[in-house]
């Protein structure tokens, strides 16, 4: 059982199938459940550390900055929330943005960490999908309902979706994301300036 202080479930995703085919990694199904639980160990220190007034909150978001890196496929994760403008960005665009936009998670959720009160996350079970193993659990939060949180870790041993209580958050920042580039007619530069200080 993984004790927590905040809700640590930010990030989502589109379908698993429609991954790229990747090498085979002898990545086990314990090793799946300990990224899981040590993602949200480290979570729980860094909330704790601000809960007792040692770090500061822009301190924490680049804490979880460096988490989002650590534990998860951000350049895929960025690849699919960019969608099919990643193929007309260059390289240097596709790198900035996946900066830009890991630094825009970090800050946009970090911020609702201090909303929720401390549970516990139990992993329910752990099982093979394509190119990787989904791990499924229940989140018990004081005032809350019980309520699923799914994690997809790939190969590499780093997660690539979520989904808690039954949302897609990858699909839902794809959406954002889309919403506004729109609003910048297209204009990835642009798109990339502003995550860079948005929250």
């Amino acid at each position: 059982m993984t004790h927590l202080t905040r809700r640590a479930f930010f990030a989502g995703s589109v379908a698993l199938s429609t991954l790229p085919a990747m090498p085979a990694f002898a990545l086990t199904d314990k090793q799946a459940v300990g990224l899981i639980n040590g993602m949200v160990a480290e979570i729980n220190t860094i909330i704790e550390a601000v809960q007792k007034n040692r770090k500061s909150e822009s301190a924490m978001f680049q804490d979880f900055e460096r988490i989002f890196k650590k534990y998860g496929d951000t350049p895929r994760i960025a690849a699919t929330v960019l969608g099919t403008d990643a193929r007309r960005a260059s390289n240097a665009q596709r790198k900035a943005f996946t900066d830009a936009f890991t630094g825009f998670i970090a800050r946009k959720y970090g911020k609702q960490f201090r909303k929720f009160i401390g549970g516990d996350l139990q992993v329910k079970s752990v099982g093979p999908i394509p190119r990787g193993f989904q791990v499924k659990c229940q989140a018990d939060l004081q005032g809350s309902k019980p309520f699923d949180v799914v994690f997809f870790v790939l190969e590499t041993n780093r997660f690539y979706n979520m989904h808690v209580d039954g949302v897609d958050l990858l699909q839902s920042e794809k959406t954002t994301i889309g919403s506004m580039l729109d609003a910048r007619r297209g204009d990835i530069d642009a798109l990339i300036s502003d995550l860079r200080s948005a929250s």
